[in-house]
């Protein structure tokens, strides 16, 4: 199927946009002369094979005014076509660009790996216009399931179960899973996939991102997994800035375009977390093989009880674990009063991982605590929703 067209008579910008689609992206790139320019849409379309495209790309080496006239018919005749322009940014033409329709102006000398992510996001702008144009009926399913990974206290791992869990579902849902990092002061998402965000949750929840979810979209950083990221601020003075009506808002958003929104929470039960398991569909709770973080989960789950915030679904991750630490997973059980669904032993593996950036499941790794998190990703999976409750709380025990 056709996904992108390119009008331009540059070859060597059409090999860049190949290299960008190939083994990343899926569909094939279709390349049309500028003379097509001087004609109607009917011309335009006359001239492609397969089905519509998702992506249309104008230049280099067009007639800008011809570009630009030809993109403000193609915003009010084909709006889920996402038009990308490549052009020099100068003030003037990105300002007519907006006018008429354009995602995206493009510098003709973009770099392979950043063009990959304008088109992916293209892509997604597409889908979205896409389900927006179809009948509500058709879309009430749509809405994806929001998963919060939280622990009473900082230092079991969650980050790092997060990251994993993002990165298995993304097997599961290539991209269609998000992870938010909502540790807002110190929140390590980005270190643990080894990522340099342009933009952070500061922007997306203020401004027009808030409004709209394609501008939300262009906030996110694609990860190599096949996942999005939206990492927390730079600065943690940035944390003042958000609040939970924010996180509300954001989180919403992201449901209604994702098929998983995984959100990495900070430690303890603060306003935005709350404003979390509002809306949460799933909790993940962490928790050590230690005494003060098992008693802090105990607490937590009487608190959320009292205050009814207590997902639909649970699942407790007992990380860490550890025959020699003194403690056995009925004794956990004993304590927290629910069943421990996922267990992760004390592995070399998981540190490492996390000091490069690289999650477990990302690699090709197999020990005992890569077990763990595949299973905990399989919880998620939707063939397994069919299984009985017992099946997924079934007894775990440590070698």
């Amino acid at each position: 199927m056709t996904r992108f067209v390119a009008i331009t008579a540059v070859r060597d910008f059409e090999g860049r946009v190949r290299q960008a689609i190939t083994g990343a992206l899926h569909g094939d790139l279709q390349t049309l002369s500028p003379a097509v320019l001087h004609g109607s849409t009917d011309d335009v379309f006359k001239e492609l094979t397969g089905a519509p495209p998702e992506v249309m790309i104008l230049g280099p080496g067009v007639n800008p005014d011809d570009a630009l006239k030809l993109a403000t018919v193609f915003d009010l005749q084909y709006p889920e076509i996402s038009l990308l322009l490549v052009s020099e940014p100068e003030a003037e033409t990105v300002l007519r660009a907006m006018h008429a329709g354009i995602r995206d102006v493009i510098s003709p000398e973009i770099e392979v790996n950043e063009l990959r992510v304008l088109l992916e996001r293209a892509c997604l702008a597409s889908a979205s216009r896409r389900r927006g144009m179809q009948p509500a009926a058709e879309t009430g399913h749509e809405r994806g399931r929001v998963i919060a990974v939280m622990s009473p206290k900082g230092g079991v791992g969650k980050t790092t179960v997060a990251t994993n869990l993002a990165v298995g579902l993304g097997a599961v849902a290539p991209m269609g899973v998000v992870i938010v990092d909502l540790d807002l002061q110190f929140g390590d998402v980005a270190s643990g996939l080894l990522l340099e965000p342009e933009h952070s949750i500061t922007e997306a929840v203020h401004g027009a991102a808030a409004q709209d979810s394609m501008v939300l979209k262009a906030f996110l950083t694609v990860h190599p997994a096949g996942i999005y990221a939206l990492c927390a601020p730079s600065r943690p003075s940035e944390s003042d800035y958000i609040t939970a009506d924010h996180v509300s808002r954001l989180i919403n958003q992201l449901a209604g375009e994702f098929q998983y929104v995984v959100v990495d929470t900070a430690p303890g039960l603060g306003e935005h977390c709350l404003a979390t398991l509002e809306l949460a569909t799933d909790g993940v709770w962490v928790c050590g093989m230690d005494v003060p973080s098992i008693r802090g989960l105990r607490k937590s789950f009487s608190v959320l009880k009292e205050l009814q915030l207590l997902p639909q679904n649970r699942h407790t991750v007992l990380n860490f674990a550890d025959r020699k630490s003194g403690i056995s997973v009925q004794d956990v059980e004993a304590t927290i009063g629910v069943p421990v669904d996922t267990v992760i032993p004390r592995s070399r593996n998981l540190p490492f991982s996390t000091n490069r950036g690289i999650p477990v499941l990302q690699g090709t790794t197999r020990d005992s605590a890569t077990k763990g998190l595949r299973k905990l990703v399989e919880r998620f999976d939707p063939k397994l929703e069919a299984l009985p409750q017992n099946k997924l709380h079934r007894r775990v025990v440590v070698s």
